[in-house]
């Protein structure tokens, strides 16, 4: 993660690379999807010509404007890889991706309207459908979204580690503790309920409450003892871990004791984490999967039972799903190209962690630099004890700031 701090005065160590996580590893995924919609552009187009088949050249045809959206998105991750470090860009070129995803949402929409527009046209005009070719190239099609989909998103990143406590799994809140009856993960849950600790064996082994508790050891020297309770298949502390969650916990198993330190971080959430231009990307494989399948079954109502009638009912539902997505791109990216807050519950927690020893936040401005990294201005009326580096400090748990800069003004 690319990470900048800047004074009130000037000073700065800037680097202004805030480029997604993963953001060389997407652009090659979406090459690859590329060259697959290209080959199977030139499969269909050429198999058409050669067996006098419309269905299979409307479809490669279909498929080359498949890849061409698809393009800009590839393009758009090379541009921002190659210009990253590009001192015309003040912020870096991490919204590129969310340029793309906006205008990939605007072709959606553009998509969606001709779909409908079709649709309807044959509901009130029918047109006859030769179900033996059309209904093979509607499977073709579906079988190279689903790849084209799989290829996009899959991830194949499985962290396995080893030691006394650590990370597991990429969740901050989550450690694995070696034991001599196996792996034991403490985890702090709190998806969507009050924290509390839970703890599992890895093993298969099971773990009994009365045998189990955690105290813990905060910076200022408090400490809190928690008790268990069984749950199904793991146990779960009675009373909730209060915030911040950094801590050392001393685990005690049976008679032995394990200590774990948790530290706090605080992540980007929702809209500042997503990697908008992927997820447009993604949304266009699917949309046109969805589209397929509901022409497969539109197609096979219609040859069994003579409904041609089926065929545009499903373009109609096929053109609303679309519309549906895009609408939802577009809202998210355009708020993000406008900066919009990006990330409300991190300003509060900011807000929280400057006030929380009688400092007063004056004023805040929070938006998204690149996927994952979020930019601020933080304006605090403090003591003059209080000095930049005290609060540069304070806001290191925020890991998402990659680019933060401090006004302090004095009190009184």
């Amino acid at each position: 993660m690319s990470r900048s701090t800047e004074t009130a005065a000037g000073e700065a160590f800037h680097s202004h690379v805030f480029l997604g996580e993963g953001h060389e590893k997407s652009e090659r995924k979406t090459w690859s999807v590329i060259w697959l919609c290209a080959a199977m552009m030139v499969v269909e187009i050429v198999g058409g010509w050669l067996f006098g088949s419309i269905a299979l050249v409307a479809d490669g045809l279909h498929m080359s404007t498949h890849a061409g959206a698809l393009l800009l998105a590839a393009l758009a991750y090379t541009f921002a890889r190659r210009y990253a470090h590009d001192e015309r860009f003040t912020f870096g070129t991490g919204k590129l991706g969310d340029l793309a995803g906006f205008t990939s949402a605007i072709i959606l929409a553009m998509i969606a309207l001709l779909i409908g527009y079709e649709a309807v046209a044959r509901l009130f005009d029918p047109v006859p459908i030769h179900f033996a070719e059309a209904i093979p190239v509607a499977f073709l099609g579906l079988a190279v979204n689903v790849a084209s989909a799989w290829l996009l998103s899959g991830d194949h990143h499985h962290g396995h580690g080893h030691g006394h406590a650590h990370d597991h799994h990429g969740d901050d809140e989550t450690r694995v503790i070696s034991t001599a009856s196996g792996d034991v993960s403490l985890e702090v849950f709190e998806d969507g309920v009050p924290p509390r600790f839970r703890l599992r064996s890895d093993s298969g082994s099971a773990l009994v409450a009365s045998a189990v508790s955690v105290e813990t050891l905060r910076p200022d020297g408090s400490r809190q003892t928690f008790a268990f309770a069984d749950r199904d298949g793991f146990v779960e502390s009675i009373t909730e871990i209060p915030e911040p969650h950094e801590f050392t916990a001393d685990v005690t198993i049976g008679a032995e004791h394990y200590p774990v330190v948790f530290e706090e971080h605080e992540h980007a959430h929702g809209a500042a984490a997503h990697d908008n231009n992927m997820r447009a990307a993604i949304i266009h494989v699917i949309a046109d999967a969805a589209v397929s399948v509901l022409v497969i079954i539109g197609l096979i109502l219609a040859w069994i039972f003579g409904w041609l009638w089926m065929d545009a009912v499903a373009g109609i539902v096929g053109a609303i799903v679309i519309a549906n997505w895009s609408a939802s791109l577009i809202r998210d990216t355009s708020a993000i190209l406008l900066d919009m807050n990006p990330d409300r519950q991190m300003s509060g927690r900011i807000r929280t962690v400057i006030e929380e020893e009688g400092d007063r936040l004056a004023d805040l401005h929070v938006w998204r630099l690149g996927p994952g990294h979020l930019g601020a201005i933080v304006s605090v009326v403090s003591s003059p004890s209080h000095n930049e580096a005290f609060f540069r400090a304070k806001l290191a748990r925020f890991k998402a700031l990659s680019h933060l800069t401090i006004e302090i003004r004095q009190a009184g």
